[in-house]
């Protein structure tokens, strides 16, 4: 039996579908099971659960052998903050997987995570991978870079609906994205690899490239010449120590965009591939299957 929690994102719902096509057994943890109806139909045993709340993941983890954690809360607030579930949900999800006897947890980080990190997100983040390392459980740490759909829709819908958009910052800093479905394939490494149990695997994408080259990319598809508008760091920089302590998510964010414009965020994806062999997503297949989706495409040799 594979349990995912939380099971409502989306590489954890493309993960089960592709276990579930595998004939394989697979549990699904959400707080809202009404999401995972699909998921039911194609077989998969539905829960309630919540990071939150441990007695629901000693039910989730029993008769389990494999677990994967793709739950975050980088936006969540108050009682669903990143603390309560990044840092103290996973160290509950741990202890149900350890005491359950469950044999290969893998759970998904984020490309930077340590202690010290400026931002709390990578700090949780780090510290649940340290509590996973020093259980007794086998495992696999996957770090992924950006996700390339989250801010492929940051920058590039505003561009569709609108014709223009905002970039954090200068958008001049060179940033590695990765695609959700090579995560996806990674995950599905580690719950069934040998050769990645204990082992933690750096994910990124096949190139580097700015917020500007991201616009760039939306305005080439579409055919537009779009409007961008920058906010600068300075601005950035003080309204995160504003907002601090009556609102320390928008803080968080603020903060992290500060770091990924003038903080080195490339990333060399050669040594992974050397480990596991495969093709990676480029964020140019990303921008045109949305470009796609919202009816936009340009007919094809329409253009420069």
């Amino acid at each position: 039996m594979y349990l995912i929690v939380s099971g409502s994102g989306r590489v954890g719902c493309a993960v089960a579908r592709a276990l579930l096509a595998d004939g394989k057994q697979v549990r699904m943890l959400a707080r809202t099971p009404a999401k995972l109806e699909e998921l039911r139909r194609l077989g998969a045993e539905v829960m309630r659960g919540d990071l939150r709340d441990p007695a629901s993941l000693a039910r989730a983890c029993h008769a389990v052998e494999n677990v994967l954690a793709t739950a975050h809360a980088i936006d969540g607030k108050g009682d669903n903050s990143s603390r309560q579930v990044d840092d103290l949900g996973n160290h509950h999800l741990i202890d149900a997987a350890h005491a359950e006897g469950v044999k290969q947890f893998v759970f998904i980080s984020v490309l930077g995570a340590r202690a010290d990190h400026p931002v709390d997100f990578f700090r949780y983040k780090y510290g649940a991978e340290d509590y996973l390392r020093r259980s007794a459980i086998s495992h696999t740490v996957l770090r992924p870079a950006a996700f390339m759909e989250t801010w492929a829709a940051m920058i590039g819908q505003p561009i569709i609906d609108q014709g223009k958009t905002t970039i954090f910052g200068r958008g001049n800093n060179p940033i590695n994205f990765v695609a959700e479905q090579d995560v996806v394939r990674f995950a599905l490494i580690g719950l069934d690899r040998p050769e990645a149990i204990n082992q933690t695997i750096e994910i990124g994408g096949p190139e580097n490239l700015t917020l500007n080259q991201v616009a760039q990319m939306y305005e080439q598809i579409l055919g537009v010449s779009a409007k961008r508008s920058h906010i600068p760091l300075a601005v950035l920089r003080a309204a995160s120590a504003l907002l601090q302590p009556f609102n320390p998510v928008a803080s968080r964010m603020m903060k992290l965009s500060v770091l990924m414009d003038t903080v080195d965020q490339t990333f060399d994806p050669s040594e992974t591939l050397r480990r596991y062999p495969m093709r990676l997503t480029h964020l140019e297949d990303v921008v045109r299957s949305s470009v796609a989706a919202a009816g936009r495409m340009r007919p094809t040799g329409v253009g420069a």
